[in-house]
């Protein structure tokens, strides 16, 4: 089918935090691009409150790190306690290897969706967004996929795109018209969310806290730019009617030492957590992502980052598969790496829920706690084990390559990625990568745009535009704890193959 007769290369339906993330990337890529949002403006209620150094290394990709950032707040710890004041357990953060920002941060969700649509208007040439606009029916065609959408006109319409991907949430219209089936259950217990101003300081208040609890465990957060949520859940007695006005909400928080001195009320709802997933995340030219694919408690922290991760693994595989640089199979990896990730991540919330919940033992506790404190599993680095990445012995193969500062060759001191971008590229441990790699095997990753750097010790002299100078000595050391003088790595810095089979990965 000729490309003339497509509207665009790429439909997003839903412009969340899934959403806006792939406009920002298929934007930068000068991928055309159509969005779609049923809803006129921002959605005004913090859901997800946390960001960690992986999520910002994505945003880093799109140039939008800082200005996010600068309306964060570093997160300083986590604490499991009683009502009581007995202190279960206390979780500090370790420094990250992943880049520039901590490890954590604490956000206001709106306030970052709001930095990345403005990020996503600097390619107005090839994203179009339409607001108010709704997506009614989906059908597959040849090499198309048509959406019906009706804007905020009632005026009805067809599009046609080469790819189109469902971001729109849990109750996604996009999983229902390709007639995917939910999996998982909804916990019956229904929470009432609250969010507040903060009007002044009480004790250890910036220490994300879980109250624990077989009746009412709660989540205590500190969020950024001045703002504070709790997460209570209603007892079976309790009803949605029995919590409708702040002098209902008041003795929910009275009993953790909160009061109108403390804080100023402005809104509260109720929701129900969610463990499921879609049956499959692809049907044709139509992607889940996010909370259309999948859905989590909140005790991990990981269920908007799990979305934003979703479409960094997804949109940089489009990019190459629309520039004609590697084929339409490559996406059959998306599932394929991802849903391992949200599969473990899913698993961490649960048993963080049983220990807020009281549901382990004190014996299954003094087991747990130790280990928890030493390496907390809500920032265990990623691997993928499956996917686009070369069946190799080496460890380094699948992990996420630290990013330390480094210089370029010409001594400008900046992270490594901003050197190399978000693009393949090939890293050699103190030696030039392409005297270790065949000529077929430079030819291959040729094909893909991959660029050659040579890593350095400060001790070496440089040899030319291509050296990176690794000044404190920690990738090179990380490098050598693999047993690997080369790395190739890919555009969302996962490492692709490493050692001594350099080809490139297949995937059928």
């Amino acid at each position: 089918m000729d490309s003339m007769q497509y509207d665009a290369d790429v439909a997003i339906i839903g412009y969340g935090p899934t959403g806006v993330a792939a406009a920002n990337i298929l934007g930068k890529h000068g991928i055309k691009t159509v969005i779609f949002e049923k809803d006129k403006d921002l959605y005004s209620r913090a859901r997800a409150v946390t960001v960690s150094d992986w999520t910002m290394r994505c945003f880093q990709s799109i140039g939008l790190d800082d200005a996010i950032a600068k309306d964060m707040d570093e997160t300083a710890g986590l604490r499991w306690i009683k009502y009581d004041g007995t202190e279960i357990l206390r979780m500090g953060f370790p420094p990250s290897i992943l880049g520039k920002h901590p490890t954590s941060y604490a956000i206001y969700q709106p306030k970052m969706e709001q930095t990345l649509r403005q990020g996503a208007e600097r390619y107005k040439e090839s994203c179009q967004i339409f607001f108010g606009t709704k997506v009614d029916a989906i059908a597959q065609k040849d090499e198309a996929v048509e959406l019906t959408v009706t804007d905020q006109d009632q005026a009805t319409r067809k599009v046609r795109v080469k790819y189109a991907l469902g971001c729109d949430g849990g109750s996604s219209r996009t999983r229902e018209s390709l007639g995917i089936a939910l999996i998982g259950d909804t916990v019956d217990t229904r929470w009432v969310v609250i969010d507040a101003k903060v009007k002044r300081w009480w004790k250890n208040r910036n220490l994300l806290t879980f109250w624990s609890d077989q009746k009412r465990p709660v989540v205590d957060i500190a969020l950024s730019l001045g703002n504070h949520r709790w997460e209570i859940p209603l007892e079976s007695h309790e009803t949605e009617q029995d919590f409708q006005t702040n002098e209902q909400i008041w003795p929910l928080l009275n009993s953790m030492g909160v009061t109108d001195k403390e804080v100023e009320l402005y809104q509260h709802a109720f929701y129900k957590h969610h463990v499921r997933r879609a049956e499959k995340w692809r049907d044709g030219r139509v992607f889940l992502l996010g909370d259309a694919a999948h859905m989590m408690p909140p005790w991990a922290g990981a269920g908007m980052q799990s979305g934003i991760r979703d479409s960094f693994n997804l949109c940089w595989k489009l990019v190459e598969v629309l520039n004609g640089r590697m084929p339409e199979s490559i996406l059959d990896s998306y599932e394929v790496e991802r849903a391992p990730n949200v599969e473990f991540y899913t698993q961490v919330a649960i048993q963080l829920g049983r220990i807020i919940k009281q549901q382990v033992s004190e014996e299954e506790m003094a087991a747990i706690a130790p280990q928890l404190s030493a390496e907390p599993p809500v920032l265990k680095l990623p691997v993928i084990e499956t996917g686009w990445v070369q069946s190799s012995e080496n460890t380094a193969v699948g992990k996420i390559l630290p990013q330390p500062r480094v210089t370029d060759s010409r001594g400008k001191l900046s992270y490594l990625d901003d050197i190399t971008q978000d693009q393949f590229f090939v890293l050699g441990n103190q030696v030039d990568p392409k005297t270790l790699m065949s000529a077929e095997q430079i030819t291959q990753w040729d094909e893909l745009n991959a660029q050659y750097f040579t890593l350095l010790d400060a001790a070496d002299d440089g040899k030319g535009f291509d050296d990176i100078v690794d000044i404190n000595g920690s990738l090179i050391e990380w490098m050598n704890q693999h047993q690997t003088q080369v790395v190739i790595v890919r555009p969302d810095k996962f490492i692709a193959a490493a050692g001594e089979n350099l080809n490139r990965p297949a995937f059928n």
